[in-house]
């Protein structure tokens, strides 16, 4: 396989096939929360959280779900500091979409997810969530957050 492509939002845009489903991913250390959008790529919807364990094992599971659903691109949280910098959450995501590339040759954009688990919470504690269902879905559902801000993105760009 060729390494993995990082592409701009305006050269995922160029190249989407019509009717093609993108994941959202929300990478954390412990979890990473999955979302699918529709084949119209207009909502994102919370998809999955999976336990990390091994980074191969992680990555089979992934791209076991890219292929059942018929991904054709991943878009990953990039975990920048509030002031816009890099820092080594920013690298350790960095490192897992280069090592995803010695596996797959997925397209794959990086989207700023400054800010979105603060959002996700938010609104979960307006839905009055209790702390433990909070805690099941907050990865999954920041994936989506994460996932729509690019979808969004991309229906304004012709």
């Amino acid at each position: 396989m060729r390494e993995t492509q990082e592409m701009t939002v305006e050269e995922l845009s160029g190249c989407l096939p019509l009717s093609s489903r993108l994941m959202g991913l929300d990478l954390g250390t412990k979890t990473m929360g999955l979302a699918l959008s529709d084949v119209s790529r207009t909502v994102a919807t919370p998809f999955e959280t999976i336990m990390r364990t091994k980074f191969t094992k992680d990555i089979n599971l992934l791209l076991e779900y890219v292929e059942q659903h018929e991904v054709y691109a991943l878009v990953i949280g990039l975990p920048l500091n509030l002031d816009g910098s890099e820092g080594p959450r920013v690298q350790a995501t960095r490192a897992f979409a280069r090592n995803l590339g010695k596996h797959s040759d997925i397209p794959i954009l990086f989207w700023d997810e400054r800010l979105s688990t603060v959002a996700v919470e938010r609104t979960l504690l307006e839905a009055d969530t209790s702390r433990k269902r909070r805690a099941e879905v907050i990865d999954k559902m920041a994936a989506a957050y994460i996932l729509q801000g690019a979808l969004d993105r991309l229906a304004n760009i012709k």
